[in-house]
């Protein structure tokens, strides 16, 4: 009779084990899925961010080869009036 009982206890603590680390399992997955989700948020900002920067970058640039290049063509025609 003890036998019995002890082998229904450990059957009863094996599938309650079980159930409690299905539970976990089951949450950790969740975890990781939010994780991802956020991953992909914060990927996402820093690519706007960068997109940001490298427009800016581009539109100062763009305006300091405009100026050099004003600046430049002026050079050229007060020399070349110079000369005529």
């Amino acid at each position: 009779m003890k036998r019995s009982f002890l082998k229904f206890g450990l059957i009863i603590g094996f599938a309650a084990a079980s159930l409690g680390f299905a539970q976990t399992a089951k949450d950790d997955m969740k975890q990781a899925g939010k994780d991802v989700k956020a991953a992909g948020k914060n990927t996402g900002a820093a690519a706007k961010n960068t997109g940001k920067a490298t427009a800016k970058t581009a539109k100062t640039a763009g305006k300091k080869v405009k100026k050099g290049t004003n600046k430049a063509a002026a050079k050229v025609e007060e020399k070349t009036r110079d000369k005529q």
